[in-house]
């Protein structure tokens, strides 16, 4: 149960052609000691929570300074019972490139386990991880990083219909993400009303989604470019996770 993947899967957008490297703005909306809190709902049912943390690493990487994220995921309720998830993802990104230097994760789902600590060595383009070397090109990310980043970027020209895209590492190979944006619209969660950039990532179908199972998600259209909404139709019913509290913001999230 990847739920976690939901923050983290819509924040990978790229505006830029697709031949190009990103560029990012030299400002980050975000700032150390922000953290986000998340609930996943199921119907009329809260199946889950999730945190996300941005704290400066006590470890410095090539003698640089790093940002260090936490996500972490759980089940509560029923879901709990039947179905146990205790998730942790981290993520140790440059303080001004947004790269990632390392990716550890460690989870817990029902009785399966799994942990990884990933290296992302750009001198050798080469990624280290439990299955194996992986050599890459280009912008690479993990996703807690890859969210970062993404919330860097200008939005303010993306066009309506447009197809973006983001390469990221997961497990053993680098992954694409294919991202459609529908246009601006006033989402609402516990915190209230915000004006938003909806987006409609792509899915792959399986054993949660169909094939034609639809995925919407809402960022805040302000400085923060925080996701406040998400939406995706599963095999049986449809999941939504929303934004339940904001610590620590290096702006004032604006109300409708």
């Amino acid at each position: 149960m990847k739920f976690i993947y939901l923050l983290f899967l819509p924040a990978l957008i790229s505006l830029r052609a697709l031949s190009q490297e990103l560029v990012k703005d030299l400002q980050p909306p975000f700032q150390p000691g922000e953290h986000l809190h998340y609930k996943l709902h199921y119907g009329f049912f809260t199946a889950a929570e999730a945190d996300l943390r941005l704290e400066e690493s006590d470890t410095k990487y090539d003698g640089k300074p790093a940002y260090h994220i936490i996500a972490d995921g759980k089940t509560n309720g029923t879901f709990d019972f039947f179905y146990k998830v205790r998730n942790r993802y981290e993520s140790f990104m440059d303080i001004n490139t947004l790269q990632p230097y390392e990716y550890k994760e460690n989870r817990r789902e029902g009785k399966y386990r799994h942990s990884d600590d990933i290296i992302f060595d750009r001198e050798t383009n080469k990624i280290t991880a439990s299955k194996g070397v992986f050599p890459f090109t280009g912008q690479i990310f993990d996703f807690p990083s890859a969210y970062y980043f993404a919330r860097c970027l200008d939005m303010s020209k993306i066009k309506v219909g447009e197809k973006i895209v983001f390469h990221y590492f997961l497990e053993d190979k680098i992954e694409s993400l294919t991202i459609t944006y529908i246009g601006k619209e006033v989402a609402e969660c516990s915190l209230g009303k915000f004006e938003c950039l909806k987006f409609s990532p792509s899915i792959i179908p399986g054993n949660i989604f169909r094939k034609d199972s639809k995925f919407y998600l809402w960022v805040t259209n302000d400085k923060n470019r925080i996701p406040i909404r998400a939406q995706a139709e599963v095999i049986l019913g449809s999941l939504t996770m929303e934004l339940s509290d904001a610590k620590g913001l290096k702006y004032p999230l604006n109300k409708q």
